[in-house]
C-alpha cells in the first residue's frame, strides 16, 4: 500500500495517526506482518551521520535509502504501508513489478490536497522544497490523480483518492 501525495499533503501525519509513529524512528516500524515505512525514518537515520551536509547532497542518499527499504520489505514478502510522493511513474512501475514477482499487488491511497494547502504543510514542518521542485511535483501529480479517477492507473491494482477530510476519517489499513 503506497500512501502518495504532494510534499506537505499529510502522508507522514496519516501514518503517525494510524500506526502511532512518533517521527523520531530511524528504521521501518513493524505492525504485525506489516512494515510501515516513512521517509522520515531514512532522514533520521542519515541525520546521525551527515552532520551539516547541505540538503542537495542529503536528499539522494535519503530517498535511495527510503526506496531500498520499501523494495526490501516487498521482496521479503511483507505487507508494506509506505509513504511516497507518487510523482515518479518509473518508481511506481518498479514497486508494482516487485510486488507481482512476490505474488502481490500495489494498492495506492492518493492524498489529493490542493497545492496551496500542501505548500503550507511544508512550511509547518520546516522542510520546504524549492519552488521549481515543488512545481515539478504539482505538474506530475494532477495527471496521476486524473488517471486514478478514471480507473486507468497502470501500476496499481486499486487506487483510493482521499481529500484531507476523508483521510482524517480513515481508521486503519488492513491486509486481508
Amino acid at each position: 500500500m503506497l500512501v502518495a501525495g504532494l510534499p506537505g499533503a499529510g502522508k507522514s501525519t496519516l501514518l503517525e495517526r494510524l500506526y502511532g509513529l512518533r517521527g523520531d524512528e530511524t528504521l521501518p516500524v513493524p505492525a504485525g506482518r506489516t512494515r510501515v515505512i516513512d521517509s522520515r525514518q531514512a532522514r533520521n537515520w542519515w541525520g546521525r551521520y551527515l552532520g551539516p551536509l547541505p540538503p542537495r547532497a542529503r536528499v539522494p542518499l535519503i530517498y535511495t535509502t527510503h526506496v531500498w527499504r520499501i523494495a526490501r520489505a516487498v521482496l521479503e514478502g511483507r505487507d508494506v504501508v509506505a509513504h511516497t510522493r507518487g510523482t515518479w511513474p518509473r518508481l511506481l512501475h518498479a514497486f508494482a513489478w516487485l510486488a507481482r514477482r512476490r505474488g502481490g499487488d500495489v494498492h495506492m491511497i492518493l492524498l489529493d490536497v490542493d497545492p496551496v494547502t500542501a505548500r503550507a504543510g511544508q512550511f509547518r514542518r520546516g522542510r520546504v522544497l524549492t519552488e521549481a521542485t515543488y512545481r515539478r511535483h504539482c505538474r506530475r501529480w494532477r495527471p496521476l490523480v486524473e488517471r486514478a479517477r478514471t480507473g486507468t492507473h497502470p501500476h496499481a491494482a486499486s487506487v483510493t483518492v482521499l481529500d484531507r477530510s476523508a483521510a482524517d476519517l480513515l481508521k486503519a489499513i488492513r491486509f486481508d
